[in-house]
């Protein structure tokens, strides 16, 4: 499965803003509920993305919190506030659940309790509910494209192809520029029917309308994973080289540009190009896990990486304890990723019957591959030519 580009809803430096601001504002006014209400939200984002993952982080937030609580006790903003940041926070979704019960009964057709009930619903494998609640979100709060985006993302690890073409043309209504999403709209054709030749077209209108997109993160990935499916080395070269250095393309693993330079460089038989990228990308993902020991897709990402450089026993073990840390039952996006990432490392380590195993269960689930990845990405080539592998890409081919 070709993965969506992970938006966030806001970047770092509107974050950082955002909290410069709302500390003024209450600094200035002690009193200010709503603005204590933002500045927690803005913390546990700023813990969320990873920009600041301290637990002096979360304690600002928990701070925010409490003013909310104290100026204005049981409001709907305090539980909503508190919601988030179980969920942002802690992954703790069974009190974040409970928490916006209180504040959809205070808040009624709230468009932010809606979305982060669709994004707990995600996390918890209620699917449909999921998009019922974030179609809802969006649907209250139109013009929000970080929510159609959201909506988006979730269809798409549904398999739900037509309702993500949908859903990004009106997006393109809105904001008719985004070059991402007129990529990944173009991409969706990839998964459905394995067929390439959308993506080349919407880049080609790209380009020929601005040549400095060329030079853009949000395009480059696209460019070096078409070429890639296409068994295009030169051309997968030339993208891979221009991929900013942690450029993370694969989803929640978030593997980096030396991995997939390594893929590249194996598909020519270069070997000892890929292992020099195997080795540099390791680096990168061993700070990781040592910042984030329990981080199961960190993990399973390490454990990729190991069975791309032959170390067998530490990649299968690697990728069983990712799936211990996160399995699918406690946290459904990482637990597909660190799933899928387990299917690649058996299937790189010569573990076939077990990778098997594990395709045949991510096709029944969604986050799983789709028709296309299996049918075009490289990183699937042990298994080709096993009826087994035939059979499970024809259950996931276009009807």
């Amino acid at each position: 499965m070709i993965e969506p580009i992970a938006y966030s809803s806001t970047p770092e430096k509107d974050l950082r803003t955002a909290i410069d601001l709302l500390s003024q504002a209450v600094t200035r006014d002690p009193s200010f509920v709503l603005a204590y209400f933002r500045l927690a939200l803005a913390h546990d984002q700023m813990y969320f993305q990873e920009i600041d993952r301290t637990p002096a982080r979360l304690a600002l937030a928990q701070s925010a919190i409490d003013s909310v609580f104290r100026l204005k006790p049981d409001s709907g903003e305090g539980h909503f506030a508190l919601a988030s940041h179980l969920y942002n926070g802690y992954f703790d979704f069974d009190r974040a659940r409970a928490e916006l019960a209180i504040a959809q009964q205070k808040l009624p057709n709230n468009a932010e309790v809606f979305g982060l009930s669709g994004l707990i619903d995600r996390r918890q494998s209620r699917w449909s509910k999921a998009v019922q609640n974030l179609r809802r979100a969006s649907e209250l709060d139109p013009g929000n494209i970080f929510r159609l985006i959201t909506l988006t993302t979730t269809c798409y690890f549904m398999r739900d192809y037509e309702q993500v073409h949908d859903i990004l043309t009106r997006l393109l209504i809105l904001d008719p520029k985004n070059v991402v999403a007129r990529t990944w709209r173009a991409a969706v054709e990839i998964d459905r029917r394995a067929d390439t030749q959308p993506l080349h077209e919407e880049i080609g209108k790209i380009l020929a309308e601005d040549p400095a997109q060329a030079e853009s993160d949000d395009i480059k990935p696209s460019r070096f994973f078409l070429a890639l499916f296409e068994r295009d080395f030169a051309a997968a070269d030339r993208a891979a080289a221009v991929l900013s250095r942690q450029n993370s393309v694969g989803g929640d693993s978030e593997l980096s540009r030396d991995f997939w330079i390594g893929v590249t460089a194996r598909m020519k038989g270069d070997a000892a190009a890929s292992q020099a990228a195997f080795a540099a990308a390791r680096l990168d993902r061993e700070k990781l896990v040592q910042a984030q020991p329990d981080n199961g897709p960190f993990l399973s990402g390490l454990g990729v990486i190991d069975a791309a450089l032959g170390r067998k026993e530490e990649a299968l073990r690697e990728g069983r304890r990712a799936i211990e840390l996160t399995p699918l039952s406690k946290n459904s996006l990482h637990g597909f990723a660190v799933l899928n990432d387990f299917a690649v490392i058996c299937s790189w380590t010569g573990e076939y019957d077990l990778a098997f195993r594990q395709l045949e269960e991510l096709t029944r689930i969604p986050g799983g591959p789709s028709y296309g990845d299996l049918r075009l990405n490289p990183i699937w080539d042990p298994l080709r030519g096993d009826p087994r592998f035939e059979k499970i890409v024809q259950s996931l081919a276009p009807k």
